[in-house]
């Protein structure tokens, strides 16, 4: 399967939000990589449901919608209701994470785990069989243009080996720092998507993302 690009709007400029979506995905976005954050889990606030609804009506492609708030479970439905395509949450976050992965499943979406930079992978293995999407992080949550961890990829790797071995039908997303420069390496520890912020936004969204995605598929070649 090809490598897909999510642009992730937390590096757009919000006074054009609208106009940015639609450059990313005229641009070739595969989908849209949100990033929501409610102050408690991470230190920073970002933007809620009324976000995702206005900007829904722009495009067909999938929002991929990442919550790093500290009780995922309370906002399954209103970012459901608002537009997700999917919902990724933490294994780190303060919840249940079987219950909330099948609160997403029974809602309609479909449900991710994500781990922090930190967190092993060991702890992402006993829910790999019910979700489809698994995001590893390479900067540490919470603000967008930080520099890439390259430690983390060892856990990458590990990643992938796990699903291939096993035969699990689930993407493996990396978001933190990915940009033009960092791009091979996540592609080729075995990456499905790439999430880049401010790799793609704010400026010469198209040409950033053809580059991005050029590199990254010439390593994953390599790879293979």
């Amino acid at each position: 399967m090809p490598l897909k690009i999510a642009p992730s709007i937390l590096s757009a400029r919000f006074d054009r939000l609208g106009e940015q979506v639609k450059e990313a995905v005229d641009a070739g976005a595969d989908l849209l990589h949100i990033d929501i954050m409610d102050g408690h889990f991470v230190p920073n606030l970002t933007m809620g449901p009324v976000v995702v609804k206005a900007i829904r009506p722009l495009t067909r492609i999938p929002f991929d919608v990442h919550l790093m708030v500290s009780r995922p479970q309370d906002f399954v439905k209103a970012f459901v209701d608002a537009g997700a395509d999917d919902l990724t949450v933490h294994v780190e976050s303060d919840h249940d994470p079987h219950a909330t992965i099948k609160l997403i499943r029974d809602a309609g979406v479909k449900p991710g785990i994500v781990l922090n930079p930190a967190t092993p992978f060991e702890k992402a293995v006993p829910y790999l069989g019910e979700v489809d999407l698994l995001l590893v992080m390479t900067v540490h949550p919470g603000f967008a243009g930080q520099a890439f961890r390259a430690d983390v990829l060892p856990k990458i790797r590990e990643a992938r080996r796990y699903l291939d071995v096993q035969r699990l039908r689930v993407d493996l997303q990396v978001d933190g720092g990915v940009k033009l420069d960092t791009a091979p390496f996540v592609a080729q520890a075995g990456a499905d998507i790439l999430v880049s912020g401010s790799g793609i936004f704010p400026d010469h969204v198209r040409e950033n993302l053809r580059r991005i995605r050029e590199a990254a598929q010439s390593a994953a070649a390599d790879r293979r």
